[in-house]
């Protein structure tokens, strides 16, 4: 594969991860929780996020797992869909 194709690559995904990150914080914001408040609600339920792992993961410096994001989902009360809106223009 030409070095042109993978940097394209990996640069689409740094903005998916951005908008995850994005989406993360104004749902977050949304319901009035602070990067602590998200944090805690996590950890009661066996997720190990911590307030400096909310930030990270809003600025774009943590990838979070699978599990981590349907708890995060719960707590926000939302969809996966709206965890990954604006996304899909990159997966065509």
């Amino acid at each position: 594969i030409p070095k042109i194709i993978l940097l394209w690559k990996q640069k689409h995904l740094m903005e998916i991860i951005i908008l995850f990150g994005s989406n993360i914080k104004k749902y977050r914001e949304q319901r009035g929780y602070s990067q602590r408040d998200l944090s805690d609600k996590l950890i009661l339920l066996g997720i190990n996020l911590y307030h400096s792992d909310i930030s990270r993961i809003e600025c774009n410096t943590l990838f979070i797992r699978d599990f981590e994001q349907k708890a995060i989902c719960k707590v926000l009360n939302i969809s996966f869909d709206q965890l990954f809106e604006n996304t899909d223009k990159y997966f065509d």
